[in-house]
């Protein structure tokens, strides 16, 4: 498999979450599955990307359906744009963890 780097990752994360549209998710398979065939090597590096781009202010990686901290991400999760938060309480939750 060809390397594909952390910004290719990231730009196809942006990508696919402004096409979904506001309030809608995406899973991070299906950022790997657009990027490569064998797409199962690239699971773990799309969630680092989606941790940046969550650190960054751009996306929300959501948990059950809220927004979690990046350093809190296990198990399954799902990603949007960030201020497509259903109610102003969530995107403050996912701003500040403590709240």
């Amino acid at each position: 498999m060809a390397v594909i780097d952390q910004a290719a990752i990231a730009a196809e994360i942006l990508r696919q979450t402004e096409a979904r549209g506001s309030g809608r998710s995406i899973c991070p398979s299906e950022v790997a599955r657009a990027l490569h065939q064998d797409w199962q090597p690239l699971l773990a590096p799309v969630r680092r990307a989606a941790a940046q781009l969550a650190q960054d202010g751009r996306i929300d990686i959501l948990r059950k359906g809220r927004p979690i901290a990046p350093q809190d991400m296990r198990g399954v999760i799902r990603l949007r744009l960030r201020g497509d938060a259903a109610s102003a309480g969530t995107d403050r939750a996912a701003a500040d963890p403590q709240a």
